[in-house]
């Protein structure tokens, strides 16, 4: 089996090529237009010299069965659109685009060539956030903060704040009627964003603070008087009058504890299995987060 891996920056090295290198069963080819990358990575896993490419024209040529695109996403609409022209079921980091209008139209491409494409939302996968959607959840409350990061709302929201608006889409228990923002930009930087969604019985509310602080990432759901309490995808708290608390075992690798390592082998056991994977869900997400665009680029102080 085929796998290409189109950009090796830190997301890449970090939390992807460790679960590629060592499947069994893949040749692995790696392509960036950055030689001394190329090399060094491919090196550190042993990718010989004919699965290194500097261009995508190079890596079309193998042949491909499946592709991970982790290139900026600037680049993300030209490099899927000839992967999924050229056939290849592809996983593309989030977001799919920046504009909506490219993500509609790479959804569209994907269904009209029956083509896999899947999108990098790993927190689906994670653990902690799988066993919160087995827990009541008449309410949801999910934090992502971050130090001294106030950023132009679209980048923000789309690179970062989206996991949030995503996870509350999977954890919601019903259907959504009631969709609220509130934010805080000055000088055209989002400082934070709040977002709720409630429908019958539930309130869900996601939260981003880029001058918190603290780097963290909580999320609770609780209902029918417990709650759990997920922190920084590696500590799980039940509170039925006493916490209890779960760590992240001291072996669990750390892809497979945010939801990666599980996320890859899905889509590696679909394109193996030859079912093609609709990103029409995750395309829900980038509408409700050009949703959240809009309020803000709107509120009080943007201008």
């Amino acid at each position: 089996m085929k796998v290409g891996c189109i950009g090796l920056g830190d997301i890449a090295q970090k939390a992807y090529l460790p679960v590629l290198g060592v499947q069994p069963g893949i040749e692995l080819h790696l392509q960036t237009r950055t030689p001394a990358t190329l090399d060094r990575v491919a090196d550190g896993l042993r990718v010989p010299g004919p699965q290194r490419h500097r261009d995508l024209d190079s890596l079309l040529a193998q042949g491909l069965d499946a592709a991970f695109v982790h290139a900026p996403t600037t680049a993300h609409p030209e490099i899927v659109t000839r992967l999924l022209e050229a056939g290849v079921p592809t996983y593309v980091d989030k977001p799919l685009a920046y504009e909506l209008a490219d993500s509609e139209r790479l959804v569209a491409l994907a269904e009209q060539r029956g083509v896999s494409l899947a999108v990098g939302f790993n927190r689906r996968h994670a653990p902690g956030y799988t066993q919160c959607a087995e827990h009541p959840r008449e309410l949801i409350l999910m934090q992502k903060n971050r130090i001294g990061l106030p950023e132009k709302p679209r980048t923000m929201i789309l690179d970062d704040f989206i996991h949030v608006v995503d996870t509350l889409r999977f954890l919601v228990p019903g259907t959504v009627d009631d969709v609220s923002v509130r934010a805080r930009v000055r000088d055209g930087l989002l400082h934070h964003v709040v977002l709720q969604l409630a429908g019958d019985g539930f309130t869900a509310l996601g939260v981003m603070n880029r001058l918190s602080g603290s780097a963290e990432e909580i999320l609770e759901v609780s209902g029918q008087d417990s709650k759990r309490q997920v922190i920084n995808l590696a500590e799980t708290v039940d509170h039925r009058g006493q916490p209890t608390l779960r760590r992240r075992g001291d072996w669990v690798p750390v892809a497979r504890q945010r939801g990666i390592e599980q996320a890859v082998l899905a889509f590696l056991d679909a394109v193996r299995a030859g079912r093609v994977l609709s990103a029409r869900d995750a395309l829900a997400t980038h509408e409700l987060c050009e949703r959240v665009v809009r309020a803000v680029v709107e509120s009080p102080g943007a201008a």
